[in-house]
């Protein structure tokens, strides 16, 4: 069987509309997950990786790995560079490091995306898995 493809980029967070709106109806309402759930690609990044818009991914760095939906980004073209917006699913792959500021660094993480057949974990779920059962 052949390898699935893997692309090397550089991983950005940040806020959007969507995440916003998400927030204010409550971080654990389906609106807010979906919102923040997603990475953001470049159309000709999707197309080397052979994945359309609403297939899962995973995005891998030195600090973890999640699976979240690609989405074509409106804003390309930025081939090698992927965003996730602020949440749980970002928080799984950016330096938890705060270097004394109390702020992780959100912006030019080095990621590896790959399709995958994994789901998108839930928000209950996604916790359970990296903080344990409490």
């Amino acid at each position: 069987m052949a390898e699935k493809p893997k692309l090397k980029v550089v991983l950005l967070t940040g806020r959007t509309i969507e995440q916003g709106v998400g927030k204010e109806l409550g971080k654990s309402t389906r609106e807010y997950v979906e919102s923040v759930s997603v990475c953001y690609m470049d159309p000709g990044d999707m197309r080397k990786l052979g994945v359309k818009d609403g297939v899962n991914v995973q995005v891998s760095t030195a600090f973890g790995s999640v699976v979240v939906k690609a989405k074509k980004s409106l804003r390309a073209p930025h081939p090698g560079v992927i965003y996730i917006p602020y949440g749980p699913w970002a928080n799984v792959v950016v330096d938890p490091e705060t270097h004394g500021i109390g702020m992780p660094s959100f912006k030019g993480v080095p990621a590896v995306v790959e399709p995958t057949d994994k789901p998108v974990l839930g928000l209950e779920e996604l916790l359970k898995q990296q903080f344990g059962k409490g």
